[in-house]
C-alpha cells in the first residue's frame, strides 16, 4: 500500500504533524503507533498544566491529546495502532509488524519521524551498589501508579531534577507516600521553576543540588536505603559530606534521549549534542522528505511547543509531497559560547517568507543577559533576557532580512552583563 505521508509515532508530535499535513492538502496519510491507543506519553500525565499557550486553558495530559484525537477522527487520516515499525528505508518504505495485519511494508511519498524519547536508566548512569527491586525511572513509576494503579513504594528518595521526577514527587506526596529528598548533580535544577515552586516547595521536599547518589543497599532483595553525597566541580564525590536515606524506591530523572534507531539505520544525519536528526528550518532531515519534529528532534519543556513545531513539519511535508524538494543555499546555525544546541541546525532563507524559528538551550543559568548572533565575524543581531536557565528552552525569531546578511553561517551565543 501506498501513502502520501506516513507519520510514525501517534502521540502529541505525531498527531499534531499529521492533521497539519491534511490540512494543507494531503489524504492518503496513516499514522503508525506502537502503543494500544494514540496519545503517547500525556496518557499517563493526569496532572494538569497542558494546553496554557496552544488552547488558551488548563488541561491535563489526556484531555490535551483528546484534542488532536478529536481532530484526527474529523478527517480521513488511517490510525495504525499496536503496529510496531521496525525499519525505515532511503527509498521511503516502511516495515512494520503489527497481531492483527501481521508484518507489511508501506510506501511512502514523504515520512515525518514523530517517536519520542526514552528515558536514561541506572545503567547509563552507573550507580554504585546493589541492584535490588524497587529502583524505577521516574517514567515508569508515573505509568504505574496512573495508568496501571500500583504503587512504587511508601519512602522515595528522586535522583535527578527533571520535569517528570519532579510531577511525580508530588504524585506520590499526593498518593500518602512518604519523599524524602530530591538530589541533583547539577548545582542548578533540569526542570521548570513552576515545578519545583509546586512539586517540591509547596510540600516541603528538600532539594540538594550539587549532590548525587553514591550507594544504593538492598536487604532481601529490596531497596532498602540510599546514601547521597555532595560532588565537587567535576562532579566527583566529596568525602565527609555522606547522608543516609532510609527508603524503600529510588526514582530516576536523569534525562531523556530522543528515540532515534529508526533514523540512524536509515542513514539520516544525527547531531550529537541533541541526540536527534539534524534538521532545517522546515524540519526536514538530510535525507528529502523524511521530516522529524517533537522530542525525538530535541527535548521540549512544553507540549504546546510541541504541537506547533509538528505542524510546521506537517506543513512542510505537504509542500514536498506537492512541489518537490525545497532548494537553495543554507546557513549553518552553530552553537557558540554559553549554548548547548540549536534547533535547526541549517536555515535556507530562499526558504523563509517571514522569519525562522531558532530553538537553543544555554548550559548554565544566567540573570541580565543577552542573545547574539554573529555572522563572518560581524554581529546581525541582540536580544536581551532578564533570566536563561538549562531547564527552560529559549526562543528566537531570525527575520529573512537578517537572513540575507549572514555569512555561511551563524553563530548564536550568550553574554551575561556585567555588574
Amino acid at each position: 500500500m501506498r501513502y502520501e505521508l506516513i507519520v510514525i509515532g501517534g502521540g502529541p508530535a505525531g498527531l499534531a504533524a499529521a492533521i497539519s499535513t491534511h490540512k494543507n492538502g494531503l489524504k492518503r496519510i496513516a499514522v503508525i503507533e506502537r502503543d494500544r491507543e494514540a496519545g503517547g506519553i500525556l496518557n499517563q500525565c493526569i496532572h494538569n498544566g497542558f494546553g496554557l499557550h496552544r488552547f488558551k486553558e488548563e488541561l491535563s495530559g489526556p484531555e490535551y491529546a483528546g484534542r488532536f484525537i478529536d481532530m484526527l477522527r474529523d478527517t480521513e487520516i488511517e490510525l495504525l495502532t499496536d503496529t510496531m515499525v521496525l525499519s525505515i528505508t532511503p527509498g521511503k518504505k516502511v516495515v512494520c509488524v503489527s497481531p492483527a495485519k501481521g508484518y507489511n511494508v508501506y510506501e511512502a511519498d514523504s515520512i515525518i519521524l514523530a517517536m519520542g524519547c526514552r528515558e536514561r536508566t541506572r545503567g547509563a548512569i552507573g550507580i554504585p551498589g546493589d541492584r535490588p527491586s524497587g529502583v524505577f525511572t521516574a517514567g515508569t513509576a508515573q505509568r504505574y501508579l496512573n495508568l496501571e494503579g500500583y504503587m512504587c513504594g511508601q519512602r522515595a528518595v528522586i535522583l535527578g531534577s527533571g520535569d517528570i521526577g519532579l510531577i511525580m514527587a508530588r504524585r506520590l506526596t499526593l498518593e500518602g507516600a512518604k519523599v524524602l529528598a530530591c538530589v541533583e548533580v547539577m548545582p542548578y535544577s533540569g526542570g521548570l521553576s513552576r515545578n519545583i515552586a509546586q512539586c517540591l516547595n509547596d510540600f516541603g521536599i528538600p532539594l540538594y543540588l550539587s549532590h548525587t547518589v553514591t550507594d544504593v543497599r538492598a536487604q532481601n532483595g529490596r531497596l532498602c536505603g540510599v546514601t547521597v553525597c555532595a560532588v565537587d566541580e567535576k562532579r566527583h564525590p566529596i568525602k565527609g559530606t555522606e547522608m543516609d536515606f532510609e527508603c524503600d524506591t529510588l526514582l530516576l530523572s536523569v534525562g531523556l534521549i530522543p528515540e532515534n534507531e529508526l533514523t540512524r539505520e536509515a542513514g539520516i544525519e544525527i547531531d550529537p549534542r541533541t541526540n536527534g536528526a539534524r534538521v532545517y528550518e522546515n524540519m526536514e532531515t538530510s535525507l528529502p522528505g523524511v521530516f522529524a519534529c517533537g522530542n525525538v528532534c530535541h527535548v521540549h519543556d512544553l507540549v504546546d511547543y510541541v504541537s506547533d513545531e509538528s505542524e510546521r513539519a506537517g506543513k512542510a511535508a505537504a509542500e514536498y509531497v506537492k512541489h518537490g524538494e525545497a532548494s537553495g543555499a543554507a546557513l549553518e546555525i552553530k552553537a557558540g559560547s554559553g549554548v548547548t544546541y540549536t534547533v535547526p541546525q541549517h536555515i535556507r532563507p530562499g526558504n523563509v517568507e517571514k522569519s525562522a524559528d531558532v530553538f537553543f538551550r544555554v548550559n548554565r543559568i544566567m540573570q541580565k543577559s543577552a542573545i547574539v548572533l554573529c555572522s563572518g565575524g560581524a554581529e546581525l543581531a541582540r536580544f536581551r533576557r532578564e533570566h536563561m536557565a538549562p531547564g527552560e528552552m529559549e526562543h528566537i525569531m531570525l527575520p529573512a532580512a537578517l537572513l540575507k546578511n549572514a555569512q555561511g553561517e551563524i553563530t548564536v551565543s550568550t553574554e551575561e552583563a556585567q555588574a
